[in-house]
């Protein structure tokens, strides 16, 4: 891109020069020609006066050096310049209405009044047209012709002359202005890919930045995702193992609850080791390997309640398919952690789960009829459940683009809801 643009640039450059070259030169060598054609060859058997000839040729040159030539800062000046051409004009016309072969040099007169912009907006147009009318006196062999009655061929030729000149040259203005468009247009094209190569330079330092910063956010959390694990897994059946060895110590002279109280205690323990050996290795839950999520969380269920000694009742609505396996986990380990919360402290006697599959969204829900709590109460690690629990279970649904929103009161039970995107299984995550 660069490259094209710098050939373009280029060869505008170099045709620009040739141009200017040309023209500086040219109303000599126009000039010169003209001289020379005259005073080799008699015009139409004419006599010619070699003196008036050659003082307006001198003339002529003096004025070309002046204005043209030897004062380039002039150009600018619009008044100056517009006495400079009505001036060559002038001479031009004298010339030609001695000597006919002095039409050659009137040429100058278009370019003058149009490439190098000695004259302005419609002047220009005036210009061709003086330039067009002195030389129809050159084509009809000179002045003394039209006085001798050629002046209505004069006047046809003129308006013809002028009329093509006129046309010529407007198209010639279009054309400029095209170049214009185009030396603007690279001009732009130039600055963009200044701008462009910059931000390129920017954005491959903020790109290095980012993925510090992502190595950092991934280490942070891949830390995040494993504390989560430990207190879903191994915390809570900890948690329930304590709670049974407790209940088995209390029930000692009891051989039946007692041994029922240490089974459900290895169990827990046994489920707990193979779910810490599954979070070890970054996989899905067990129990999500062998079933569909409603059966995983009404087995879930049902076995927290056979636990704590509390009714738990899951709800089926929608369509349930299978979703993404991380919001799957997402919504079980909601469940886990929503239960351990009910046993741990809401004191409740019956809880509601009711699992939704809707077009855009899986929304899991949670009551119980418990003590209830203080959602806006701060909580930190000094509270029951370490203050990760509710923060861990939002900090997963955020993850997956999703909203948990707990509703509760002191004695009026609590509300979980959990909504996550119906990703399908194996869609993007």
């Amino acid at each position: 891109m660069v490259s094209i643009e710098a050939e373009l640039r280029a060869e505008f450059d170099r045709w620009e020069r040739r141009e200017i070259a040309l023209f500086k030169v040219l109303p000599y060598l126009l000039l010169a020609a003209s001289a020379l054609l005259t005073l080799l060859r008699p015009t139409w058997e004419r006599p010619m006066h070699v003196p008036a000839v050659l003082g307006l040729v001198l003339a002529t040159v003096l004025w070309l050096l002046c204005f043209h030539t030897l004062h380039p800062e002039w150009h600018q000046n619009r008044p100056l310049m517009g006495l400079y051409y009505s001036g060559l004009m002038v001479l031009a016309a004298g010339l030609v209405a001695i000597a006919p072969f002095f039409t050659i040099f009137t040429f100058v007169g278009y370019p003058q009044a149009f490439l190098y912009l000695y004259l302005k907006g419609r002047w220009r147009y005036a210009g061709v047209a003086t330039t067009a009318m002195i030389s129809a006196v050159g084509y009809l062999g000179g002045a003394a012709n039209i006085i001798d009655g050629a002046w209505r061929e004069w006047i046809a030729i003129s308006a013809v002359s002028v009329v093509l000149a006129g046309a010529f040259f407007y198209f010639a203005v279009l054309s400029d202005q095209r170049n214009d468009r185009q030396k603007q247009a690279l001009t732009e094209l130039h600055e963009a890919n200044v701008k462009l190569e910059a931000a390129l330079g920017e954005n491959a330092g903020l790109h290095a930045q980012l993925l510090v910063q992502a190595r950092e956010a991934g280490v942070l959390d891949e830390r995040q995702r494993m504390a989560r694990e430990i207190h879903d897994t191994l915390a809570q059946g900890l948690a329930g193992i304590l709670t049974q060895l407790q209940a088995a110590e209390q029930t000692m002279d009891e051989p039946s609850t007692w041994r029922r109280h240490v089974t459900n205690a290895m169990n827990l323990a046994r489920e707990s080791l193979a779910e810490a050996r599954r979070t070890v290795h970054a996989v899905q839950p067990e129990v999500l390997v062998e079933a569909r999520l409603p059966d995983a969380i009404n087995d879930v269920a049902r076995r927290w309640s056979e636990v704590n000694h509390v009714d738990a009742l899951l709800t089926t609505t929608g369509d349930p398919r299978p979703m993404h396996a991380e919001v799957e986990v997402t919504l079980l380990r909601a469940v886990q952690e929503a239960l351990a919360n009910v046993a741990k402290h809401a004191k409740a006697s019956r809880v509601g789960l009711t699992l939704s599959y809707m077009e855009d969204l899986v929304t899991l829900d949670v009551r119980d009829d418990g003590v209830g709590f203080d959602p806006e109460a701060k909580r930190g690690h000094g509270s029951p459940d370490g203050g990760f629990g509710l923060a861990g279970m939002r900090q997963r649904v955020q993850r997956l683009a999703g909203r948990l929103d707990i509703e509760s009161e002191p004695g009026g039970g609590t509300a979980i809801s959990a909504s996550l995107p119906a990703i399908p299984a194996g869609g993007a995550r």
